[in-house]
């Protein structure tokens, strides 16, 4: 049975696969890694002009080692989940300081780089190594939910557990690496989460969620619950030459290690840090509000718009003047960005 459903699987890969995205070509440890972290909650169509430029000024891992973090944190700006940047960074200075820049054959010492767990490091080790190493990415969980008709959240232990074991099964000794390619294909193209092409589908004949004529009852979303909202105030703070504060977040925490104006809970908490800095402001006004939503909360942002004379105390480290005409490449949260560009330039 294994060996009929990856014969199948291949089969389909052959004739209707993806072989032609950008970290397909050239295939190397760096590129398949960059490739999978960035690919993590984001679409493939997305992520190709993001990799693109991530590549062409970081084209190996001992680059992205040397790069500065903000460097590395301006290229990822928009994509989100900055953690993942982070990680990304820290993890190529240790596969450059421990392995001498060649990334380990080996799933468990993968797995302790920092961001890669069980699935990314299946995914190095099958698409650029040809190791024998199963994944288990979005899609295809959704594959093998649906052949077996599994109920349930792929996100608990219990499930999860379940798809480990058949992942593991149906992995192939021969041609790993398209077999890989081909389970994420066929998960993204036909196996849709909303309108599945069962006709077209390779494991048709053995799937039980058609068979039951339910496809998409399979598997089930995650339970959902009300995200909470929080409230900010945001003030960006333009001084004489037309540039706006922005200040280096902790590494730690909401947008760690990003640049951005400071944030307040009321007009009279900023009011108290405007007098702290020795800031005389000369005028101020509402900007457009914005509501951002992260994974478990909305953040609705109040931004003004504060015009300084005086900067006093500002601009120490951490804290920089940012140019918007000619605009250094800092690592931005996106919301923050998008405040940006609406501030308008005389």
């Amino acid at each position: 049975m294994a060996a009929d459903f990856s014969a199948a699987v291949l089969a389909w890969f052959d004739q209707h696969g993806r072989k032609d995205l950008p970290w397909q070509q050239n295939k190397t440890p760096y590129r398949v890694w960059l490739s999978e972290i960035m690919l993590q909650q984001t679409q493939v169509a997305t992520v190709i002009p993001y990799y693109q430029r991530f590549i062409a000024e970081l084209p190996t891992v001992q680059a992205l080692a040397a790069a500065p973090a903000d460097q590395v944190l301006h290229l990822w700006t928009g994509l989100g989940y900055y953690s993942r940047a982070r990680n990304l960074h820290r993890a190529a200075q240790q596969v450059v300081s421990e392995y001498g820049g060649d990334f380990p054959r080996d799933l468990e010492q993968l797995m302790a780089l920092p961001g890669i767990g069980r699935s990314t490091a299946g995914a190095i080790a099958s698409l650029s190594m040809g190791l024998r190493a199963p994944i288990l990415d979005g899609n295809v969980k959704r594959v093998l939910a649906r052949y077996h008709a599994i109920s349930g959240w792929t996100g608990s232990t219990s499930v999860q557990k379940q798809l480990w074991t058949l992942a593991e099964r149906y992995t192939p000794e021969d041609r790993v690496a398209d077999y890989t390619q081909a389970m994420m294909d066929l998960g993204a193209t036909l196996c849709s989460r909303s309108k599945p092409a069962c006709l077209m589908c390779p494991l048709r004949s053995g799937c039980e969620a058609r068979a039951l004529g339910t496809p998409t009852a399979f598997p089930e979303p995650k339970p959902r619950k009300q995200l909470p909202v929080r409230t900010c105030l945001m003030p960006f703070l333009r001084n004489p030459d037309g540039n706006i504060w922005l200040q280096r977040r902790p590494d730690s925490g909401l947008w760690g290690g990003l640049w951005c104006p400071p944030q307040f809970s009321d007009d009279a908490e900023l009011a108290d840090w405007l007098q702290e800095q020795g800031l005389r402001v000369s005028q101020q006004q509402s900007m457009t509000p914005l509501r951002h939503t992260f994974s478990h909360f909305h953040l609705d942002i109040r931004p003004l718009l504060i015009d300084v004379t005086e900067a006093t105390g500002v601009a120490e480290p951490g804290q920089v003047w940012y140019n918007l005409r000619q605009p250094t490449p800092l690592g931005l949260a996106a919301p923050v960005k998008k405040l940006l560009q609406r501030v308008p330039q005389d």
